[in-house]
């Protein structure tokens, strides 16, 4: 092993430390206490927050923007398969020719998505307008960390800066908006929880 599988090494040890203390701070948070009287049934809505709910026709935000919606998809596809292609690279796998060039050019495809996401982020001013510093890092490094994945499957002389690239995500992602990872289901749990306590969640079927 080379001093840059160590620090990548270092880096997952330290964000996995970190992404489990705000795990077990989300968990000791526990359930919050609603002093509303009970309309409906939490399990059921709890179980739509996780499924129709997401669904872009449910969502004014996705059914208006349906390329910018797939391009997201595609680009998140794209950011879990470059995370499981990491521990097989830190492992010193070796990729056949058949499954490395499928494999480099969907997280090619999923790059340009994230390109163009950021793209869209600095041209429209609504988007503009509600970005932080934090949008811009997490995205350019989740989008070059996608584009170095799909270089090393094919280049293996790049490495040590495709670690380099790996470890800054890794030591930013618990820190940044990229622990979203985290609290997502937490945050799904509890929007269904919150309409399903009132009864609004699942919508009644007429």
């Amino acid at each position: 092993m080379y001093w840059f599988h160590y620090l990548a090494l270092a880096s997952l040890a330290i964000c996995f430390a970190f992404s489990l203390h705000h795990l077990l701070r989300l968990i000791r948070l526990g359930k919050p206490f609603d002093y509303a009287k009970a309309a409906g049934k939490t399990g059921s809505a709890i179980l739509y927050s996780f499924t129709s709910a997401m669904s872009p026709v449910k969502k004014e935000s996705a059914f208006l923007h349906m390329p910018t919606y797939a391009a997201g998809i595609i680009y998140h596809l794209g950011t879990f398969l470059a995370i499981f292609l990491f521990f097989f690279i830190l492992a010193q796998v070796a990729f056949p020719t058949l499954l490395a060039y499928p494999l480099a050019g969907f997280l090619l495809i999923s790059g340009i998505c994230g390109v163009g996401i950021l793209i869209k982020r600095i041209v429209k001013s609504e988007l503009r307008s509600l970005s932080s510093p934090d949008d811009y890092i997490s995205n350019s490094l989740v989008t070059l960390f996608q584009l170095s994945t799909s270089l090393i499957l094919l280049v293996q002389e790049a490495l040590p800066g495709y670690f380099i690239l790996a470890s800054l995500l890794l030591f930013y992602f618990p820190v940044g908006k990229l622990k979203h990872a985290i609290y997502f289901f937490a945050a799904r749990y509890h929007l269904g929880l919150f309409y399903g306590w009132r009864g609004v969640w699942p919508p009644k079927t007429l």
